[in-house]
């Protein structure tokens, strides 16, 4: 039987992701397998790559030939130079640079932002609302104490007072009265 060593492919339309398999070379593409032995996820920068290599070096030992992508990934990874016996040929893997935690993150953006908590998290959308909902209640109020102002008798006059039977005629002609002699003439 012939083994072979290959990529299998997994993922979405254009956006590629295989397995490195070992299988018998008369099998389909994405067939049954022998035994997976990495990873390989050429969209991502830099590409992933995984492969076991102790499980390589034996496929490799026992005769399983590469196709040649997975020989490429191999010289990458440096198991192709292990098998060969290659001294100080190292693989040039590299490596995605470590993601820094979230913790951190909000730290430095709290020190940048000088300490100063600005209250709740707000969406642009939500101040705006906010800010429109403010700016009509302080016209509301503007026009209620214009109002008040309007009907509000001065100061220096004094409310005329109401006898207990007085009828509610009488009572308003009294305050006419009361408001005409306050009134200044021009």
């Amino acid at each position: 039987m012939a083994v072979k060593i290959r990529l299998k492919r997994l993922g979405k339309v254009r956006v590629p992701q295989y397995r490195i398999v070992v299988v018998d070379s008369r099998k389909k593409r994405d067939g049954k397998v022998l035994e997976e032995i990495g990873l390989y996820h050429p969209k991502e920068e830099p590409s992933y790559i995984t492969v076991v290599s102790d499980r390589a070096q034996y496929w490799l030992g026992v005769g399983a030939q590469p196709s040649e992508a997975v020989a490429k990934i191999l010289r990458i990874t440096g198991d192709w130079q292990t098998f060969k016996g290659i001294a100080g040929a190292e693989g040039t893997l590299r490596s995605a640079p470590a993601k820094p935690n979230k913790q951190d993150l909000f730290n430095e953006a709290l020190k940048q932002a000088g300490g100063e908590s600005g209250g709740a998290a707000v969406t642009k959308k939500a101040a705006a609302k906010k800010a429109d909902k403010k700016a009509e209640t302080k016209d509301d109020a503007k026009v209620e104490t214009k109002a008040e102002t309007k009907d509000e008798t001065p100061a220096e006059a004094p409310a005329p007072e109401v006898a207990a039977g007085q009828s509610p005629e009488a009572a308003t002609e009294a305050a006419e009265a009361a408001e005409t002699s306050t009134e200044p003439s021009s």
